[in-house]
């Protein structure tokens, strides 16, 4: 894979793989993205050796050895690929340009897709609702045929997913 210094290109979706498939460049851009703006190495090397290691504290060779990965192979990298900004003087990382390229597929950090499911839930839920309340008999929604109701609400739902994918 050809890594380029300050890609402008975006990131094709196996390179956002490659990039997350390693559980430190992964940490790396999910400690950046909960603190949202500048992030000194050594802090993110202490937060991801404190979460390999089952000690507290954290050993202190355990620590070098992550803060040298760090240096010498993932920040590199995710800056070569443009998803953060490092500071070699100041030590010091700040997101990139293709860093909400990255985080998109971080757990956690997919609010459209979240959003649309919230949408599927709402949709099935009142599907539901009509079709129950239309079975008690109630005055005006007894005239509501449950077929119909159900086939209208997996229509909306089919729709929204469509204009998801689509769109």
């Amino acid at each position: 894979m050809s890594v380029q210094t300050n890609r402008t290109e975006p990131l094709e979706e196996s390179e956002v793989f490659h990039i997350l498939g390693n559980d430190r460049r992964r940490a790396i851009v999910q400690l950046l993205a909960d603190e949202g703006s500048k992030v000194d190495v050594s802090d993110i090397a202490n937060e991801i050796a404190a979460t390999e290691s089952d000690t507290s504290p954290v050993p202190n060779n355990l620590y070098k050895s992550v803060y040298v990965s760090l240096q010498q192979t993932h920040l590199p990298q995710l800056q070569e690929d443009a998803v953060i900004e490092y500071d070699s003087d100041a030590k010091t990382i700040r997101p990139g340009r293709h860093f909400d390229d990255v985080l998109r597929y971080v757990d956690g950090h997919n609010d459209d897709h979240s959003r649309v499911l919230q949408v599927h839930l709402a949709l099935c839920l009142l599907g539901l609702a009509v079709i129950a309340l239309a079975g008690l008999g109630l005055p005006v929604l007894s005239t509501i045929d449950p077929v119909l109701a159900s086939v209208l609400i997996f229509l909306a739902i089919a729709a929204s997913a469509l204009y998801r994918l689509l769109g």
